[in-house]
């Protein structure tokens, strides 16, 4: 089968969408299919591995580390020299004009939704803005275009739900494994541990981990916070942290999944601010490392957790501290065994084999 993946915002900076379609399309070449991914980038490059050809086409930026298709007409004319038998979007604006292209070729076409419109467009949009009729006109427009649309929690798949949409597939993502483990701790250090991993943007909430910090201090609980990743909002949370005297370190963003990895794998708590996720890889990459979570009781990131590994909570300061002293209670050694089996649930293989059947059709 020759698969060509869509993604718009595909960059080093984009988190869980690159690794999703990077970890489902490797596993795609390694089935056997012939794979092809097609991103935006300053201009136009192919280059080709064992993972498959990679593909850039001129896309605009539109913020530091990331960029957008606004013209899809290269697109589809890579499309077109492809000849793909399945075609999976990661998108759900300028690259859904590949549904059409398929439509009238008899080419299947797949959305991968990896966000949920209502919720991710609700911090960016005035309060009287009617945001369900809205969105749900456009993933009418979506459901009718595109063959099978999947979604990776049943937080994102109500969107998907809500308008009927008639081919819903929920596949959760999956978790490397073997990069996110548990590791030892070094002792001498009887701080207590907390990280936050995570786009530093509004939707993301990322406030909220340095404020349970400030609320844990304020019980006289000796903590520190870790916090990965980097955003617009980088700025305006090192300013808070130096205002409010807080034990920070901000680490901006990470290359390296194996040093992302150690990260988790050395904090006591991991705190997942957003109430909006749509999945929560960080949550999943925490719990494979032994990690317990504090989650936003809001979004998909609730729907990981499992008795001893985390639990979810109202998202304010007091209920996060709350819950991160309930957490740790309990032994390391539990708490560690508990997340790791967790995460034991969700290897990448799992996610890799649903969608080749999902691609492949009825």
């Amino acid at each position: 089968m020759r698969i060509v993946q869509l993604a718009n915002l595909y960059s080093p900076v984009s988190g869980g969408l690159r690794t999703a379609v990077d970890m489902l399309g490797s596993g795609y070449a390694a089935a056997g299919h012939q794979r092809a991914l097609v991103v935006p980038g300053r201009a136009h490059t192919r280059t080709e591995s064992e993972k498959g050809l990679l593909i850039t086409v001129p896309g605009a930026s539109v913020a530091p580390g990331y960029r957008f298709v606004l013209d899809p007409r290269p697109v589809l004319r890579v499309l077109a020299r492809l000849a793909p038998d399945v075609v999976e979007v990661s998108d759900k604006a300028s690259l859904t004009v590949a549904a059409r292209w398929a439509r009238r070729r008899g080419v299947r076409a797949v959305l991968f939704s990896h966000e949920r419109l209502d919720a991710i467009l609700a911090p960016h949009t005035p309060g009287r803005v009617p945001l369900a009729p809205l969105t749900d006109r456009w993933n009418r427009r979506l459901a009718s275009g595109f063959d099978a649309i999947v979604t990776t929690s049943a937080f994102a798949a109500a969107e998907f739900a809500r308008v009927g949409a008639p081919h819903l597939h929920r596949v959760p993502l999956g978790v490397d494994l073997a990069t996110f483990r548990p590791a030892a701790v070094p002792g001498g250090d009887d701080r207590l541990r907390l990280l936050h991993l995570g786009r530093l943007s509004r939707e993301k909430a990322p406030a909220l981990a340095l404020m349970t910090l400030r609320e844990l201090r304020r019980r006289g609980v000796r903590a520190h916070l870790d916090v990965v990743g980097s955003g617009p909002l980088y700025p305006a949370l090192r300013g808070l942290a130096a205002r409010e005297a807080l034990p920070v370190r901000f680490h901006g963003h990470v290359e390296g999944r194996g040093d992302v990895a150690a990260l988790l794998a050395g904090a006591d708590v991991v705190l997942a601010t957003c109430a909006v996720e749509s999945f929560g890889l960080a949550v999943l990459e925490a719990l494979a490392c032994g990690t317990a979570v504090v989650a936003a009781d809001g979004g998909a990131a609730q729907e990981l957790l499992a008795p001893g590994a985390g639990v979810a909570v109202p998202a304010t300061p007091g209920r996060f501290a709350d819950a991160v002293r309930e957490i740790v209670r309990s032994p390391r050694s539990e708490r560690r065994a508990a997340a790791r089996a967790r995460a034991e649930h969700y290897p990448w293989t799992t996610a890799t084999a649903r969608m080749l059947e999902i691609l492949e059709g009825p």
